[in-house]
This record gives structure tokens, C-alpha cells and sequence, in this order.
């Protein structure tokens, strides 16, 4: 909600229960699994006025051999248009967003939705990896494409890049890479060319309050902040949760939560969309998902203080 606002400031959940983008099935679980965990009255019970806007069409990961580089690209474009709808009308009533996924290709919808109207966006990109890959550059998985589409970068696919109001639908100089840890050759040389802003996971590991502050004053020029987390910025060996089970160094929860503690705090905070976030990796499903929710609820409640 606008500074200066008097409604009563609501929080709106939307479901994107889709692993189209992703490398197999798991992440579309997700949604209904916070929901099943208590996510809703855990949210309440820290003080939001909470309302859940229920799901978009879902979608199980499977193979696309027609198309080898872009797999299941109809049913990637169909959640996150799903997803847009959605969010544009969440922010156009004046509330904010907490968007489940799903892979990471949700983010499209989340900020196609949020480009609406005449706000600038500026998008907080929580993640190991940049997501800068065109498709002929990646492995087929639409998920390691998205800022790339974001960004319309050369050989993207324009049913996704072009989801929104205007294309491409952000700028270099609206996203900033936070906790960046796994970057390829070609995503380093679109970081060089592009002038993107990182935030190392070295830099944020050795310094994390100043790392912090330095997304936050990055984030102050914008009337609508998204911060978008890919739980794979989590040390999988402390906390197996995400779709990728690379054993790299990562956040801890803890750290995590620290993070968005602060930043959902900003003044221009308007949505959070939580990603790749796969049920069957939980060793105790019920003790993760409480872990998660209670993140979730600590770090939102900061923002209705």
C-alpha cells in the first residue's frame, strides 16, 4: 500500500503450482504444502490481514522432446500470464503480494503483473544462480532463462519476454543480484555488457549488514520493490528443501530470514515471490515447512509494524 494510505494493509497470497520450468516434478506441490502446514493462520497469528487468492493453473514437470531448448514453453507462458493477472490486481487495490511457486519462472508473471500503470520496479534477485541464460545458452530448463526473458536478451523466447505491458519489462540498472554464487561464462559477459549489480554470496557471507544496506539504498529510487528467493541460495546439506541438491556453500536459514527481515521492511516493499521449493526433499516435511512458515510470517510481520 502508497504512503499515506489509511486502508487496512493486506497481504494476498497467490498459488503458482508449477514445475514447467524446472528440471522434474516437485515444485508443484509447493503451494498446497504451505497451505497444509498452516502458512495462512501462522500469518495471522503474527498480526497480517491476510487473504489467499488461491492458485493459477498448475502444471507437472515432464519431458518436451519438441522442444529440446525451451521445455514446455506453452505451459510456462499460461502460469505466469496466470500469475500476472493476478498480481496486477493485487497491487492495483493498493496490497501486497506473496507469490508461492513453483520454479523460478514464476518471477515473469510476478513482474509482468507488477509493471502495470506508471510505478517503477525495481526486483531484489535472491538466488545462486542469475537466470541469465537465453534458451539456445541454457539445458532446456526455462528456469535458468528468466531474467534473461526479463531483460529480453538476444534469442529469448518473446511469448515470455513480452508478457507484460511493455518490453523489455525491466532494465538492466531495475534488478539486483543478491547472494550470486554459480554464474556461467555466458551469464558473466550479459553482467559485464548489461552493467548489472552483484552482490557476491562471498560478499554477503563476509558482510552481510553492509550487503543488506547496500540493496536496500539500491532499492530506494523505486515505487514498487519485489524481492524474488530461490530457496537454492540455501546450503542444501543445512537445510535440504530446494529443487537443485547441489552440495555448494549457501545461506543458512537463519541468514535468509536475517535478509528478508530487513528488506520486506523497506517502505516501497510490494511483493515477494518464494521459488523451487520441492515437498519430497524434506527430510521431516511438517518440521521444514513450520521452519519456512515461520520465516515467512517473522519477516512479513515486520511490514504491517
Amino acid at each position: 500500500m502508497g504512503p499515506g494510505n489509511s486502508m487496512t494493509r493486506i497481504l494476498r497470497i497467490v498459488g503458482a503450482p508449477t514445475s514447467a520450468g524446472a528440471y522434474a516434478p516437485g515444485q508443484e506441490l509447493a503451494p498446497a504444502a504451505f497451505r497444509k502446514h498452516g502458512l495462512v493462520r501462522r500469518l495471522e497469528l503474527a498480526g497480517l490481514t491476510v487473504r489467499d487468492d488461491g492458485d493459477v493453473e498448475g502444471y507437472r514437470w515432464r519431458p518436451d522432446p519438441a522442444r529440446p531448448k525451451a521445455m514446455n514453453l506453452d505451459a510456462v507462458n499460461r502460469a505466469a500470464r496466470g500469475v500476472a493477472g493476478k498480481v496486477s490486481a493485487v497491487l492495483a487495490d493498493g496490497h501486497d503480494v506473496l507469490v508461492l511457486g513453483g520454479d523460478c519462472t514464476v518471477e515473469l508473471g510476478t513482474v509482468a503483473g507488477a509493471v502495470v500503470g506508471e510505478q517503477s520496479v525495481g526486483l531484489i534477485y535472491i538466488d545462486l544462480d542469475v537466470d541469465l541464460n537465453p534458451p539456445e545458452a541454457a539445458d532446456g530448463a526455462l528456469d535458468w532463462t528468466g531474467v534473461a526473458h526479463l531483460l529480453e536478451l538476444e534469442g529469448v523466447e518473446s511469448t515470455l519476454s513480452r508478457l507484460g505491458p511493455r518490453w523489455p519489462l525491466l532494465q538492466p540498472s531495475d534488478i539486483l543480484f543478491l547472494g550470486a554464487d554459480n554464474i556461467s561464462d555466458c551469464e558473466a559477459g550479459a553482467i559485464k555488457n548489461r552493467g548489472l549489480e552483484v552482490i557476491n554470496l562471498s560478499e554477503v557471507k563476509a558482510n552481510r549488514g553492509a550487503s543488506v544496506a547496500r540493496a536496500a539504498k539500491w532499492a530506494g529510487r523505486f515505487e514498487r520493490v519485489l524481492i524474488h528467493v530461490d530457496v537454492d541460495v540455501l546450503a542444501f546439506a543445512d537445510f535440504p528443501i530446494a529443487e537443485n541438491t547441489r552440495r555448494q556453500a549457501g545461506l543458512t536459514l537463519d541468514e535468509l530470514s536475517a535478509i528478508l527481515v530487513d528488506l520486506v521492511s523497506l517502505s516501497n516493499w510490494r511483493g515477494l515471490t518464494v521459488t523451487e521449493i520441492n515437498p519430497d526433499h524434506a527430510p521431516d516435511e511438517q518440521e521444514t515447512f513450520g521452519r519456512l512458515i515461520t520465516m515467512l510470517a517473522e519477516c512479513l510481520s515486520r511490514q504491517s509494524l
